[in-house]
Order: C-alpha cells, then sequence, then structure tokens
C-alpha cells in the first residue's frame, strides 16, 4: 500500500511505518551519541508511544542499559488501515533494543484499568524483579474509573470566562481569532479526573502495595506551565487544572514511597509540537515562534534532548534543577526572561502575511507530520509498503 496523510480536523488518521522507523532509529542514535548515564536498571514508562513517553523509554535503554517495560494503549494495524503512530514507534523500539541486547517488553492496552496494573506488575515480577523509575507520561480523551465503571472525558475549554485569541492553521499558514468557552463544573471534573494524579497515585500504590518498588525508587510526571500569553487557555483553563491536580499529586505518592526511601518529582517540559498541543488554539502559533528563537539561540531541544537531560540531572552529575516548589525545570531556557521578553514584544505583530517571516511555522508543520511518520528525511513514500509490520 502506498500511504500518503490524510487529515481529519487537526488529527492526522494515517500513519507511516517506515517513516515512524526511521524516527525512532534517529532518536535511538542521538542518545548513542551522547554516551551512558548509570544508576537506573528497571524502569516503567507509562504513555511510551510517543512525544516524551517514548524519548523516556529510549533514553532508560540506550542510555541506562535499563529493562523497560512500556505501556501504551494504540490502534494496531488492519490489511486495509494503518496502525496509530505509536504502535509503529514501539515496535521499532521493540526491534532495535533487540538488536542491541537490550530488553523492551510492550503492553498495548488501557494503562487506566486494573487489569493492565495487574498485567505490569506480572512482568515486572517476572523480567525484573523490583522497578528502580516509573515514568507516568499518559495522555488520553477519556478515562474509565476502574473501581465505579465511570466514563470521564476531558476538554479543552476555560475556567470562569470565554477567552478570545489568535491562532494559525499551520495548514495554510492563516492567522485567524477563536474563542475558547468556558467549562461546566462537570467538565472541569472530568478533565481532572482523565489528565490529573489520580491514576497516577493508584499506579504507585498498586506498585507498593505489589512490593515491586525498589529501593529508593522515584517517580516522575511530565506537566507543562507555559508563557502568561497561553495562560488563559492552558495554565489556568481545564487542561491546566488537571495538571495542577497532577503536581500536588506528589505529596501522597511521597507517603506511598516512604517504605523504599524513594521520592516522586513533577518534570516540567518545554512546549513541543505533539498530537495533542496541536489542537490547542494559540499554542501552535507561540511554539512555532518559541521554535525560532530558540533556535538562533542554539537553545531548541526536541523531546530527545529534553529527556536525555533530565536524566543527566536526576541520574547523572547535573545538578537538579528545582524551584520554589519542588518541581523539576526543564522548561528553563523556554522560560528564560530574555527570551520570553523577546516573544511578548513580537506576538502582537505576527499576522497571515509575515508569519513564515516570524515564526518557524513551516519547519513545525513538517514536526507535526513527522508524528506520524510523514515528511522524514530517506523515506520513499511513492513505495509500496507492508502496513501490517514494521521493516
Amino acid at each position: 500500500m502506498i500511504i500518503k496523510p490524510k487529515f481529519r480536523g487537526f488529527i492526522c488518521t494515517t500513519a507511516h511505518p517506515q517513516g515512524c522507523k526511521e524516527n525512532v532509529r534517529k532518536q535511538v542514535n542521538y542518545v548513542e551519541d551522547k554516551g551512558t548515564i548509570n544508576d537506573v536498571k528497571n524502569v516503567l514508562v507509562l504513555g511510551s508511544s510517543t512525544g516524551y513517553g517514548l524519548a523516556s523509554s529510549i533514553v532508560s535503554g540506550v542510555a541506562c542499559n535499563a529493562k523497560v517495560i512500556g505501556v501504551s494503549y494504540e490502534k494496531e494495524p488492519t490489511e486495509k488501515r494503518t496502525a496509530s503512530p505509536g504502535w509503529y514507534n514501539t515496535e521499532a523500539l521493540g526491534q532495535f533494543f533487540n538488536e542491541k541486547g537490550l530488553e523492551y517488553i510492550k503492553v498495548n492496552g488501557d494503562a487506566f484499568s486494573n487489569e493492565v496494573k495487574e498485567e505490569v506488575i506480572n512482568l515486572i515480577k517476572e523480567h525484573m524483579g523490583k522497578v528502580d523509575l516509573i515514568i507516568y507520561s499518559l495522555a488520553a480523551p477519556k478515562r474509565k474509573d476502574p473501581n465505579t465503571g465511570e466514563l470521564y472525558s476531558s476538554c479543552l475549554k476555560t475556567i470562569g470566562e470565554p477567552f478570545t485569541c489568535k491562532t494559525v492553521d499551520f495548514h495554510t499558514g492563516e492567522i485567524m481569532d477563536v474563542t475558547m468557552p468556558v467549562a461546566t463544573e462537570e467538565e472541569i471534573e472530568g478533565t481532572r479526573k482523565v489528565m490529573g494524579g489520580e491514576d497516577w497515585i493508584m499506579w504507585m500504590e498498586a506498585l507498593s502495595k505489589a512490593g515491586v518498588l525498589n529501593e529508593n525508587a522515584k517517580t516522575i510526571a511530565y506537566s507543562y506551565i507555559g508563557p502568561r500569553v497561553t495562560d488563559p487557555i492552558y495554565r489556568e483553563g481545564t487542561i491546566g487544572g488537571a495538571k495542577k491536580d497532577l503536581e500536588k499529586s506528589v505529596a501522597k505518592i511521597d507517603e506511598i514511597l516512604a517504605s523504599v526511601n524513594g521520592k516522586s518529582y513533577i518534570s516540567i517540559n518545554k512546549a513541543l509540537v505533539t498530537q495533542a498541543s496541536a489542537a490547542i488554539p494559540i499554542v501552535p502559533l507561540y511554539s512555532a515562534l518559541l521554535y525560532k528563537l530558540m533556535k538562533e539561540q542554539g537553545t531548541h531541544e526536541g523531546c530527545i534532548e529534553q529527556i536525555y537531560r533530565l536524566f543527566e540531572e536526576v541520574y547523572g552529575d547535573r545538578e537538579l534543577n528545582l524551584d520554589e516548589e519542588g518541581r523539576i525545570r526543564m522548561d528553563d531556557w523556554e522560560m528564560a526572561e530574555p527570551l520570553q521578553s523577546t516573544v511578548k514584544e513580537i506576538w502582537p505583530g505576527i499576522e497571515t502575511s509575515n508569519v513564515y517571516e516570524l515564526t518557524d511555522l513551516a519547519e513545525m508543520r513538517n514536526e507535526f507530520f513527522r508524528l506520524f511518520g510523514f515528511n522524514v528525511e530517506g523515506i520513499d513514500y511513492e513505495a509500496d509498503v507492508d502496513i501490517t509490520t514494521v521493516k
């Protein structure tokens, strides 16, 4: 089958297995070139198939020589429809790990469920004994409470009052205004239940109860804050409320980890192109401007560069860069005052006529396509490929 990108709104509904594999290969090669990081041998990554979670799996195995269990919920391929990009990514990662004598165990299932928690605990006992590090990088539109069966949905809305902002259609480069509606209390709570800290706590309770947490075990959940320009729609909106709930969970999880002298962290990561962020008004335009400025300064990082630096801080010689709330600030280069001052200066003047001049929108669009295995250098997109596997 010859595979081309197909879109439904901001969502790409196809993925290219060869392009996805090449994306993974490049990240593996980057980590190999950077060198080893010690002190972690058994890693569980929850949300392991794309973005920061995929990068965490790669750094854990390639840099740390750790055994990795990766949990994600991905659409498998059929004879007529491609798999999700995460399915191809994890298949490719398993192949690369196997070639290098590393161990990657893939679990494709609903990480919110009790059944997957039980499956993972059994795999830890069988292959690892105990786990040293748990990365929590789950992102999903819905979550079923495993105890009550109630289904919750997340939403992207403001809290308190509507918010009008400019955004960009990165397919056309058109700048437009969009108004985000106000969430109901039910929608705020639903978003918290899906994207907040409840499931992270449940995972840590289950692992602790099963006795599979190693001495000095650590867990890290990924979050984002961003600049003031995105506050009304992100940090002060429904998603930001859920992220705040995730961050508050550290206190409870530290209590769970006390018996093994463990520690939980929130890592505040930088803005990057993801399947989810592309659909958030204002964020693609901000990211396109951010990319241009950080590349000019030599401080731009993708997921793999960011996570390698995080592991250096947590397990290497770098000192942890913690803020007053104890969060690891991997967004330090993004949020540096000189850079954010430049963002504020340029932002009001961005229009359809100059968006490609003032921002890195063209490359950001390419990066979005690469999430699905398209626009990857060296791939023949006119060639017939087997969509049921990764070769």
